[in-house]
């Protein structure tokens, strides 16, 4: 199972991305989590948002390649990483979230 995340600026950003990924991708969102950068309220977007996927290495790269470009048309795409086989504790710490302080809603 492959690990993917990116980073952006803004929640509804992060919604979009997440809407892209899932639709680009056979791949699960597991989480979308949320951190304030490093320059606070001063910062352009004061909210950086974390969107987790899991999947086959192929998805998971494919769905990380679609929210990246959500993210770049809007200009708020901050960064990505893939992880092809993450281990059990890194999908643990995946799938924690700030956001709620809960899990996704299963549909």
């Amino acid at each position: 199972m492959a690990l993917g995340m990116i980073e952006v600026f803004g929640f509804s950003t992060a919604i979009v991305v997440a809407d892209a990924m899932v639709k680009a991708a056979e791949v699960e969102l597991v989480a979308i989590d949320k951190n304030k950068p490093a320059a606070g309220d001063a910062a352009r977007v004061p909210l950086v948002m974390a969107v987790k996927v899991e999947g086959t290495a192929a998805a998971v790269e494919a769905a990380i390649a679609a929210g990246k470009r959500e993210a770049e048309k809007r200009e708020l795409y901050i960064t990505h990483k893939v992880i092809a086989r993450q281990s059990e504790e890194i999908e643990w710490f995946a799938r924690l979230n700030a956001l709620g302080r809960d899990k996704l809603k299963k549909i």
